[in-house]
């Protein structure tokens, strides 16, 4: 996919998120994510900060006092977004969709899977079938594949031959493991409880 591919299926993902939180019941916003200690309120908050993100200077002092933990700064910057409420998250998740701004630490390619999988992090827990754009999900499975930090998927995952069944994408040596390719990005992404049921083969035993 390239770049103006990419940016459509953000800003297609931002909206549909918009219209999965649009509606929900207060109990449903403090429900847990699949992104451990984050609510769903936490990632519609930094998804919705994501184009709004803060400068250099203010990233530069959340990361003081996050004491350089760059999970602990995203967490913060999340927690204290989500306290604008849910109908102007909602608001700008809308107004933003289509907002190519980028924060400073990433690019575009990242944001496409990081878009992909929070998505899911909120509509899994809340039994929403929300089905992931296979070519997007390809393009995010292989992103994270050869990255390393933060997911270290090949290490973690290199004893076992991941195969998409939806799509041409396949990694790894070993026991099979296949599902869909948005399955496999969950998996990639750590989201192992979520993905096993999706996922089937011999190397599931060892997942």
């Amino acid at each position: 996919m390239d770049r103006d591919a990419s940016w459509e299926v953000i800003a297609g993902q931002r909206t549909a998120l918009a219209d999965l939180l649009d509606g929900l019941a207060p109990e449903q916003w403090e429900a847990p994510s699949l992104c451990e200690g984050w609510r769903v309120r936490d990632v519609a908050a930094h998804v919705a900060l994501t184009p709004q993100h803060p400068g250099p200077g203010a990233m530069l002092v959340g990361a003081v006092r996050a004491r350089g933990d760059f999970d602990r700064l995203n967490r913060d910057l999340a927690l204290a977004h989500a306290e604008r409420g849910p109908d102007r998250l909602v608001a700008e998740l809308r107004a933003h969709a289509a907002n190519r701004r980028l924060p400073v630490v990433t690019t575009y390619r990242n944001l496409l899977f990081d878009v992909l999988v929070h998505v899911q992090d909120v509509a899994i827990p809340l039994g929403v079938e929300q089905p992931m754009p296979v070519a997007a999900a390809r393009e995010g499975v292989q992103r994270v594949w050869s990255m390393g930090w933060p997911f270290h998927a090949r290490r973690r995952l290199g004893g076992m031959r991941l195969v998409a069944t939806d799509s041409d994408w396949t990694a790894g040596d070993g026991p099979e493991v296949h599902g869909t390719t948005g399955a496999l990005l969950l998996l990639l992404t750590g989201r192992t409880a979520a993905a096993l049921p999706r996922l089937a083969g011999p190397g599931c035993r060892a997942l």
